[in-house]
C-alpha cells in the first residue's frame, strides 16, 4: 500500500515522523524514507495519476514517465546514501529540512501542471536555504540569504512566465513549451537561474561550500540536476541552451582552477558537469536527451562521492583550504581511496559511469554535426580532469606535508562513499543496467577502441599539463571574484548611494511638496477672489498697458496676499486631489483633440 504513494508524499510524511522521533529510531527512519521512496517509484505506473481542477480546469496531477523516472531513481539512492553518510549527525532538524527539500524536488520532477511545479519549486529553494542556514556560522547566514535572494528572483520570474503563459494559452499543462514568446522565455528563465547556468550561477558556488559536511551533499545532488530535468522537459532542442551549456563547461573549469577552497573547487566543477547535461538537452535528439539523462544519474553518485570526501576531510580536520592540506594519505587512506574513484569518474576514466555518460552527449554533438561544440566539450573534459580529476586530490592529500594527522572518516561516511563507489564503478562496467531505464532505446556501444584510445590521450595529456603548471597552480590565501560581485559588494554600494543621495534629496522633495508647497498654495488659494482679482491686473498691466508702477502694485498685493486671514480653510490632502484631477481632466481633453 504504502508503495502506490506519490514519492513526494513518502518524504514528506516522513519529515513529520522525523519531527517527533529521537535517537536510533530518527536516524534509521531518516535512511528507510529514501528506500521506501525508490520502490514506489519502481512501481509508479507511467502516465498520469490522478487530475484535479482549478479555476475550472482539469490539471494533471502526478504525471509519470521514462524521463521523470530516471530522476525518480537516482534520487532515491543519493537520498539513502546521503543519509548513511549523515548517520553520525544529531541535528534532527536539519534531517528534518533535507527530507522536505528531496521531497519537494520529487514534487517538480513528478508535477503534471506548471502550477503544481511552482508551489515545489518555491518549498525547494525554502527548505534548502534552511539546509544552508544549518552550519549556523555567519558566512552561513550571509550566504544562505544571499541564495534565498537568488532563487526568490529566480521563483518571480518563474510565476510570472507562468501567469502569462496561462493567459496566452489557457493551459497549465507541463510538457514541451518551447521558446517562442515572452512568456516562455521568463519560464525558461526561472529554471536557468536554478541550473546555475552563468551569470546566474554564483548562488551555487558561494552557498554550497558554506553548509555542513552533510549538508552540502546533498545540496549537490538536487536542485541543478531538478533544474535539468524541467529544462529536458519543457525546452529540449533549444540551441540557445545548447550554447549556454557549452558555455557552462568551459566556465566551471577556470574558476575551478582558480578557487582554493575544496568545496568551492566541487561547487564550481558541479557547474561544468551540468554544462554538458544542459549541451544536451540544447541538442534535443534523441541521443542527446538520453546523454542528459544518463550525465545526470551518474554525476549525482560521483559528485556525492568527491563532496563526500571533501566533508569528511573538513570533519575531521575543519580546514577546506587546499593551501593548508596535504599529506592526508598517511592518515586517510580510504577517504583517500573513495575520492580517487569519485576523480576518476567526474574525469571520464573508462570503467567507470562518467566514461560510459557524457560519451553520449559527445556523441550526439557529432552525429548532429555540431563541430564547435564537440570541441569545446572535448577540451572541458580535458579541463575536468585538470581541476577535479588531479587537483582535489593532489593538494587534500598529497603536495605537501601539512603536519596534520586527522583520524579516519567516521564508519558511516566509509560505508557511504564504498556504497557510492561501488555504483559509479559497477555503472561503467555495465553501462546496459543504466541504458534500459533511460527515455529513449539507446544504440550506442562506449566501448569502442577508438572512444577508449581518445579518451585516454585527453586524460594522459591533462595529467602531463598539470604537473607540468603545478608550479602556477600551487594554492594561496586568495579570493575569487565572480558575477556575485554585483550583489554582494555592488549592493552594499547601492545602499550607500540610496542612504546618501535617494534618501537625503528624497526628504526634501516630501518637505518642499507636502510641506512648503502645500503651505504656499493653501495661503495663496484662502482667498480666491483676491488672487483673482491680482493675477488679472498682473497679466493686464504687464501684457496690455505695460504700466511698470500698476504691475508692480499688483505684485506686492500678491506677496502681502498670503498673510491674509480667512474662515475658508482648503485641507491638504483636498488641494493636491484637486491638482492631480486638474492635471488628469487636462491630459485627458488634451489626448482626445
Amino acid at each position: 500500500m504504502i508503495f502506490s504513494l506519490p514519492a513526494f508524499s513518502i518524504f514528506f510524511v516522513g519529515a513529520l515522523l522525523l519531527l517527533h522521533s529521537r535517537g536510533r529510531v530518527h536516524k534509521y527512519l531518516f535512511i528507510m524514507i529514501p528506500v521506501v521512496a525508490f520502490f514506489s517509484v519502481l512501481n509508479a505506473p507511467e502516465g498520469v495519476s490522478y487530475y484535479y481542477n482549478f479555476l475550472g480546469l482539469e490539471l494533471k496531477g502526478v504525471f509519470i514517465d521514462k524521463l521523470s523516472k530516471v530522476w525518480g531513481y537516482i534520487f532515491a539512492i543519493m537520498a539513502f546514501s546521503g543519509a548513511i553518510f549523515a548517520y553520525h549527525n544529531d541535528d534532527h532538524k536539519e534531517n528534518v529540512w533535507t527530507t522536505l527539500y528531496v521531497g519537494s524536488s520529487y514534487g517538480v520532477i513528478f508535477a503534471g501542471n506548471l502550477l503544481t511545479l511552482f508551489i515545489f519549486w518555491e518549498l525547494m529553494a525554502i527548505f534548502s536555504t534552511m539546509i544552508i542556514f544549518g552550519r549556523k556560522t555567519e558566512a552561513a547566514k550571509g550566504a544562505g540569504f544571499r541564495y534565498l535572494l537568488v532563487h526568490a528572483f529566480g521563483g518571480q520570474l518563474l510565476f510570472a512566465g507562468i501567469v502569462l503563459y496561462f493567459y496566452q494559452t489557457g493551459k497549465l499543462d507541463f510538457g514541451y513549451i518551447g521558446l517562442n514568446n515572452l512568456a516562455t522565455l521568463l519560464i525558461m528563465l526561472g529554471f536557468a537561474i536554478n541550473a546555475a547556468i552563468p551569470p546566474f550561477s554564483a548562488w551555487l558556488s558561494d552557498s554550497y561550500p558554506e553548509s555542513t559536511v552533510t549538508g552540502t551533499v546533498f545540496l549537490s545532488a538536487f536542485t541543478s540536476k531538478t533544474a535539468v530535468y524541467v529544462l529536458a522537459r519543457g525546452f529540449p532542442g533549444e540551441s540557445i541552451l545548447m550554447y549556454a551549456g557549452a558555455i557552462m563547461t568551459v566556465y566551471g573549469i577556470i574558476y575551478a582552477i582558480l578557487e582554493n577552497d575544496m568545496r568551492r573547487v566541487l561547487s564550481y566543477s558541479i557547474i561544468n558537469q551540468v554544462g554538458f547535461m544542459i549541451t544536451g538537452v540544447g541538442l534535443g535528439t534523441q541521443m542527446a536527451i538520453n546523454g542528459a539523462a544518463a550525465h545526470a544519474f551518474a554525476h549525482i553518485l560521483y559528485k556525492a562521492l568527491l563532496m563526500m570526501g571533501a566533508g569528511a576531510v573538513l570533519f575531521r580536520t575543519g580546514i577546506s583550504k587546499t593551501s593548508q592540506l596535504g599529506g592526508l594519505y598517511k592518515t586517510m587512506p580510504l577517504t583517500l581511496l573513495f575520492s580517487c574513484v569519485g576523480a576518476a569518474a567526474i574525469s571520464s576514466f573508462p570503467l567507470t559511469s562518467g566514461f560510459t555518460t557524457k560519451s553520449l552527449i559527445i556523441a550526439a554533438s557529432v552525429q548532429e554535426h555540431k563541430s564547435i561544440i564537440y570541441h569545446i566539450l572535448l577540451l572541458a573534459s580535458a579541463g575536468v580532469f585538470l581541476h577535479a580529476g588531479i587537483k582535489f586530490p593532489y593538494f587534500v592529500f598529497f603536495h605537501k606535508d601539512s603536519g596534520l594527522r586527522p583520524k579516519e572518516a567516521p564508519f558511516n561516511m566509509l560505508l557511504a562513499m564504498g556504497f557510492v563507489s561501488f555504483l559509479c564503478i559497477f555503472l561503467g562496467i555495465y553501462p546496459d543496467i543504466l541504458y534500459k531505464i533511460l527515455p529513449y532505446p539507446v544504440d550506442y556501444v562506449p566501448y569502442t577502441p577508438s572512444h577508449v584510445l581518445l579518451q585516454m590521450q585527453i586524460l594522459m595529456f591533462s595529467a602531463a599539463a598539470f604537473f607540468f603548471m603545478l608550479p602556477m597552480l600551487k594554492r594561496t590565501e586568495t579570493i575569487t571574484l565572480d558575477t556575485d560581485w554585483f550583489y554582494r559588494k555592488g549592493a552594499t554600494y547601492m545602499v550607500k548611494f540610496i542612504d546618501k543621495y535617494i534618501v537625503k534629496y528624497g526628504q526634501s522633495f516630501k518637505e518642499f511638496i507636502f510641506v512648503k508647497a502645500t503651505q504656499k498654495l493653501s495661503m495663496l488659494l484662502s482667498n480666491p477672489s483676491g488672487l483673482t482679482k491680482v493675477l488679472y491686473n498682473l497679466i493686464y498691466y504687464k501684457v496690455f498697458e505695460d504700466d511698470k508702477d500698476k504691475y508692480q502694485e499688483n505684485l506686492e498685493k500678491l506677496r502681502n496676499i498670503r498673510s491674509v486671514k480667512t474662515n475658508i480653510r482648503v485641507g491638504d490632502s483636498l488641494l493636491w486631489v484637486m491638482i492631480f484631477l486638474f492635471f488628469y481632466l487636462l491630459v485627458y481633453y488634451i489626448s482626445k483633440v
